[in-house]
């Protein structure tokens, strides 16, 4: 049976207009997640084409929606409260800090409606603002899947408010670590480079020189190894798949990045004892090596700063050891 579709013309009115903004407000009982959902599922074409959910409109393009019932009340679901480990970091009336384990997802959403961060938090009796959206109840900021690491979550509106504007404003700062394939170009550098979703490959995003969004990554080498950096990396911006991004870009994938590159072999025609040491790193490593370490902001209630750290996780310690056992070449400092 043929699901029901909508054709839609942009207007002069609405040319600039992100494409689930302009939806949300054009289809009559749609939510801006409701959209987004049916966009994940390709159900929205413009002329003809997939376009990302933040895709400008220009006057005259024809937007088809295919409305499915099915992805339309599943973005509106209440995430339920299941019995799921989470590292709790801190916590009080305010916010929860947690130390996400790689490959939790933060929220549901298209593919992962159950299993994820904010089902584990509930689980556990932990209240979260309803500010947002239904699915993503105190989420005002993400880590990729396989990224471990710390983050913060808003248990009151009030501190849903004040956590969001300051990821919105900068006044954040992240850090994170990593592990590179090759040798950095320079001990300390920066990449300043837009970024939007790759134009054929959906799943990625990509370096973009017109019509991406500005993204900045501060890099620092930690450690040198023979065919491998060990870096601290800081984001000014909150870009998807920022640090992954950026890392290709120039050169130097994240270790075990399977979309970005970072799962190949780079060291082709090397001595042996290095291609062993690769593959042993890939049974080490089954994500890709990136560990947010380091968050700081200002408290929504108490109007202080606040800094939370999180150690290597297993995984990342144990490819690291791996390296100074087999790879040592010499040390920078941080």
């Amino acid at each position: 049976m043929n699901k029901p579709r909508v054709s839609i013309r942009v207007g002069d009115d609405d040319a600039g207009q992100r494409l689930d903004r302009f939806l949300a407000a054009t289809l009559e009982g749609f939510s801006r997640t409701q959209v987004q959902n049916l966009n994940a599922t390709g159900a929205v074409l413009v002329d003809g084409r997939i376009r990302p959910d933040s895709f400008s409109l220009s006057t005259g393009e024809t937007i088809e929606v295919e409305v499915s019932a099915a992805a339309v009340n599943a973005s509106d679901r209440a995430p339920l409260p299941q019995n799921i480990d989470v590292p709790v970091v801190y916590e009080d009336d305010s916010l929860v800090v947690v130390n996400k384990a790689a490959g939790m997802v933060v929220h549901p959403a298209h593919g992962n409606w159950d299993g994820t961060l904010v089902n584990a938090l509930l689980g556990r009796g932990t209240p979260l603002s309803r500010l947002g959206s239904t699915d993503r109840p105190g989420v005002v900021h993400r880590l990729d899947k396989d990224t471990s690491g710390i983050m913060v979550l808003a248990k009151t509106d009030a501190a849903y408010r004040s956590l969001a504007a300051q990821f919105k404003e900068k006044e954040t700062e992240k850090t994170y670590h990593a592990l590179v394939h090759g040798h950095l170009r320079a001990r300390t550098f920066s990449i300043e480079e837009s970024i939007a979703r790759h134009p054929v490959h959906r799943q990625r995003m990509a370096v973009s020189g017109t019509g991406g969004r500005p993204a900045r990554t501060d890099v620092f080498v930690v450690d040198t190894f023979s065919h491998f950096d060990y870096i601290r990396v800081l984001t000014h911006t909150g870009r998807t798949h920022q640090i992954r991004v950026h890392m290709a870009h120039v050169g130097n994938p994240l270790v075990g990045d399977q979309l970005y590159g970072g799962r190949r072999s780079r060291t082709a025609g090397t001595q042996a004892r290095t291609k062993t040491t690769f593959e042993r790193l890939m049974k080490i490593l089954p994500r890709h090596a990136l560990h947010a370490t380091r968050l700081s902001f200002t408290h929504p209630e108490l109007d202080t700063r606040m800094t939370f750290t999180a150690a290597l996780p297993e995984d990342m310690r144990a490819a690291m050891e791996l390296l100074h056992r087999d790879q040592r070449s010499q040390e920078t400092p941080a």
